[in-house]
């Protein structure tokens, strides 16, 4: 049976701590941007280290894997380390491989310092999640959690067309280069008011966990990536197919390890009904959205010939759109509720998926932008009450499990949506090519059948934002002392103490 839970309003004295969000927000929404970054740079880098397209796609499938073997341990790791600790580690991970493949003289190099800026961009977004559940009560979530959004789900959209301008006057080097130093400046001032929430707890790790998660989520993604990929060592089915089934037996071995309360990944957070709800929304939702992020680019520079600066420029309006909304979002979620924010997203999703497999060759580039626009908007209506709506469901112990849950089902649902887009693009591609279609064309042709594959699974988020529940059941307890120590401007940003 299905039970709703609301946590126990945070303490008095966690609402000192409560600044600590504007450090973690900007600090993830630095190391998020870095997963899609590097996409319009892939071109140069297989010219610069003379590597086939199949090996420079690493970058971003080796980023990918690596977060999805990373973030389902980080419900473990956050309860047993503190704030600071945490902060300190994954921004030092992170900045380390920055450095790293700002230098990087060989191919390998770079893959490496990808890897190890994933690995610490794996846990920064469960421990922002985590914090924000920790301090803020149910009544204010809604306008913080807009700030959130930003650095979730604006970061990577902003990504490639922070890449093409760099990339029009700069070399590749200067991506990391123009990182770099944010990052630092944010873990320093982070670290000097940085304090700890809550208290860490004693426990073991389940090695064979561990182990089992990373083959399960690594096999699935990695196949997914490899969906309409060019020489294919191993059929991604098979990948698929292999991750699923190491995923049964984690699944499994969580269920066993729940009844000692020794879970690596604790699924009791899926018996609330709520967050069960969002997270299949959230997954559904973000596959539209990689598969927008990923087709958006491609066809504005091998089919429209735009330079990787105008592409930049082109969508760069969606990106800020959905920053600048997710506050306001967020404080008309507290007033209305989730429902009127929700279901029209919903819709918004839809149509601007339906509108972009009318896109051809000839469609004005301001109509593109405009659709691009629609599409960030309606996601940014959705995200910022779906977030806040499925982890506010979900009792004080299991914040971080929720996290990283959420946190895994985006990486898999991020590779499914690119997969998917992939392989219905090239399949249709290549059909019209045979045809006698121009390269150009054919090109048109498999992103308008991918777009309205997509169309059609984003009926599922409508399905979903119909049955979702506006509000949280209200906690027994409603009370919130010293709430006026929380410090907020009008439009729900934090403002430091």
């Amino acid at each position: 049976m299905s039970h709703e839970s609301t946590a126990t309003a945070p303490t008095a004295a966690t609402t000192g701590d409560y600044a600590v969000l504007k450090w973690l927000v900007g600090a993830t929404f630095i190391v998020i941007l870095n997963e899609t970054i590097i996409i319009n740079a892939v071109p140069r880098l297989q010219a610069q280290f003379d590597v086939s397209q199949r090996a420079a796609g690493w970058l971003t499938t080796g980023f990918m894997l690596t977060m999805a073997v990373v973030i389902p341990i980080t419900g473990w790791f956050l309860q047993r380390v503190t704030t600071r600790q945490a902060f300190a580690l994954a921004m030092t991970v992170f900045a380390a491989g920055t450095l790293l493949a700002a230098v990087a003289p060989v191919f390998w190099v770079l893959l490496a310092a990808r890897i190890v800026q994933a690995a610490g961009t794996a846990v920064m977004m469960p421990l922002l999640m985590t914090t924000l559940m920790n301090v803020v009560p149910e009544s204010d979530r809604g306008r913080v959690m807009g700030n959130v959004t930003m650095a979730i789900s604006v970061a990577p959209a902003l990504g490639p067309a922070t890449s093409g301008i760099v990339l029009q006057y700069f070399s590749w080097r200067w991506i990391f280069l123009f990182v770099l130093p944010l990052a630092v400046l944010i873990t320093v001032a982070g670290l000097r008011r940085l304090g700890n929430v809550g208290e860490p707890t004693a426990g073991s790790v389940d090695v064979v966990s561990v182990v089992v998660s990373a083959l399960g989520f690594g096999s699935l993604v990695y196949g997914l990536s490899q969906i309409g990929a060019p020489d294919q060592s191993v059929a991604p089915g098979w990948l698929i197919g292999a991750g699923v089934l190491v995923l049964a037996v984690f699944v499994w071995r969580q269920l066993v390890l729940q009844r000692s309360d020794r879970p690596l990944l604790d699924l009791r957070a899926f018996t609330h009904r709520t967050f069960a709800l969002s997270l299949l929304l959230m997954a559904v939702a973000f596959m539209a959205f990689l598969s927008v992020l990923f087709l958006l680019p491609q066809y504005l520079q091998e089919a429209r010939h735009l330079s990787t600066l105008k592409t930049g420029l082109l969508l760069i309006p969606g990106g800020l759109a959905m920053g600048l909304l997710g506050p306001r979002v967020g404080a008309l979620y507290d007033r209305f509720g989730g429902r009127p924010l929700v279901i029209p997203g919903s819709i918004g999703i839809f149509v601007s998926l339906v509108l972009f497999t009318r896109v051809d060759l000839g469609t004005p580039y301001a109509v593109v932008m405009a659709m691009h626009i629609l599409m960030m908007v309606s996601l940014a209506l959705v995200f910022t009450p779906v977030f806040t709506l499925g982890l506010g469901a979900l009792p004080q112990n299991l914040y971080s499990h929720g996290s990283s849950l959420l946190g895994a089902l985006q990486q898999v649902a991020g590779a499914a949506g690119a997969a998917v887009s992939v392989a219905v693009l090239s399949s249709r591609a290549t059909d019209l090519k045979a045809a006698g279609a121009t390269a150009e064309s054919a090109f048109a042709g498999g992103m308008e059948r991918a777009f309205v594959v997509g169309a059609a699974i984003s009926l599922v988020v409508v399905a979903v934002a119909v049955i979702l529940p506006g509000r949280l059941p209200a906690p027994a307890d409603d009370t919130w002392e010293n709430r006026d120590e929380i410090d907020l401007d009008d439009d729900g940003v934090v403002v430091p103490a």
